[in-house]
């Protein structure tokens, strides 16, 4: 019998990327604000502890998105599993169920292009406006919008250059 792995994720240091987790089934992976509260604690300690820079990020009902750079080789494929490891316990203590709550491995692509890492970094904060979720994405809590756009201060945050350099 033969094994196959899995094919190595790219992740360079210093190269923006897009990330992706969605809910096995479209199920919902965040069913409580203490939830995302929970998840968002345990993102923000792996990124400290891996050496991941979060620039954007949105925490919807049944998927998140981030826009990262890790600082060193393989950093953010070391964040996502220390965070896969802590939530996927805590949510299936707390709701009494077992096995699988995300859809496979997370979904990740590089942005080696400034134009691209805006409009990533847009679509990410649009992205509960695009839901019918709220009407102005300042509304919506979980969502690095407020801090990006409105200076609202979050430990978590490390706003990109590239965003940092079109002014306030």
């Amino acid at each position: 019998m033969s094994f196959v792995s899995r094919r190595l994720r790219l992740c360079p240091a210093g190269i923006p990327q897009h990330i992706v987790q969605r809910s096995n089934n479209r199920q919902i992976c965040f069913a409580s604000d203490d939830d995302i509260a929970a998840y968002a604690n345990w993102l923000h300690e792996a990124a400290l502890k891996y050496e991941v820079l979060i620039h954007a990020w949105v925490f919807m009902t049944n998927h998140v998105h981030l826009l990262v750079t890790p600082q060193v080789e393989l950093a953010s494929s070391l964040m996502m599993q220390y965070i896969g490891r802590h939530y996927v316990r805590y949510f299936n203590y707390k709701y009494r169920r077992t096995g699988t709550l995300w859809e496979g491995r997370y979904h990740s692509n590089l942005l080696q292009q400034e134009h691209y890492l805006l409009a990533c970094q847009r679509y990410i904060e649009l992205n509960p406006v695009r839901a019918k979720m709220v009407a102005d994405p300042a509304d919506y809590k979980w969502s690095s919008y407020r801090s990006n756009a409105l200076g609202v201060k979050s430990e978590m945050l490390t706003p990109h250059p590239v965003y940092m350099s079109l002014g306030r």
